[in-house]
């Protein structure tokens, strides 16, 4: 594997951030994760776009993008995979050891590694911490992310490959690194971007694409829901037969199949929409 730091393409053993890069030690930094089909990037736009909004929101300076969409071209076409993860990171750089950040500039690092598609379905469980829909990070993809390690392990635990959130008010959210869809009524609904959830990249797209309904939702919406589905970069648009200890009667359900089919059709036919 050969991987983008700061202006060049090293090998991975010999790839170096500096142990006193402030996303490590504050975790001040932010990041994106881009799917890539065949060693082209899908709707990478899009997620530079957010990616300068999350550098915005963190204070860092805006990224170069020419140098961001150089770097993801030199590591897939140093390690080109059927289905990679392409990988952004934008910190701080080399700072104190406090939270004040140094004045060395940032650091950039860009990493492809491969995977696998997702099953069809999934589990999710809930979990009893929330989202913060007016902290300084909400809304911004940063590499502040030990409370959704902690989340997503206890749904290992749990037999599911996900965790759903609350916000403070007792609203649905979202996942640990997911948005969610719920049917109701047979409507298709997902969290508004002002309970506290991240702008997803296919969250959007799909939105777009099905005319799904942005609405305020209580937590036991999953409780009534018809169907659920999740979506995220490398999930696309996944159905959910299981949530807690609910089984949904048929997973996928009409409305995330056409969602599925829908998706799978519109990325497939544009890969910068």
């Amino acid at each position: 594997m050969k991987i983008w730091v700061n202006g060049a393409l090293h090998p991975s053993e010999s790839a170096q951030v500096s142990v006193l890069d402030h996303g490590m030690t504050v975790g001040d930094g932010i990041f994106e994760t881009v799917k890539a089909v065949h060693g082209r990037p899908f709707a990478l736009t899009r997620h530079l776009d957010r990616l300068t909004r999350s550098a915005r929101g963190l204070g860092l300076p805006d990224p170069d993008l020419d140098e961001v969409r150089r770097a993801c071209t030199a590591v897939l076409d140093a390690d080109p995979v059927p289905l990679g993860r392409l990988r952004i990171t934008y910190t701080g750089g080399i700072s104190p050891l406090g939270s004040d950040r140094g004045d060395a500039g940032p650091t950039l690092v860009v990493a492809v590694g491969e995977t696998a598609r997702r099953p069809d379905t999934t589990a999710a469980i809930t979990v009893p911490w929330t989202r913060n829909e007016r902290g300084a990070l909400t809304g911004l993809k940063t590499t502040s992310y030990a409370e959704n390690v902690v989340a997503l392990a206890r749904a290992r635990q749990q037999g599911a490959s996900e965790a759903l959130f609350a916000n403070t008010v007792g609203q649905l959210c979202e996942g640990t690194g997911s948005n969610v869809f719920v049917v109701l009524d047979g409507e298709l609904h997902t969290p508004p971007v002002a309970s506290g959830c991240l702008a997803g990249i296919t969250r959007a797209l799909t939105v777009d694409w099905t005319g799904a309904h942005e609405t305020d939702l209580p937590l036991d919406a999953l409780e009534r829901a018809e169907e659920i589905f999740l979506t995220s970069t490398l999930r696309d648009v996944q159905a959910v037969h299981r949530v807690d200890g609910r089984q949904l009667p048929t997973a996928p359900g009409p409305v995330t199949a056409k969602a599925m089919r829908v998706f799978d059709e519109r990325s497939g036919a544009d890969l910068d929409p």
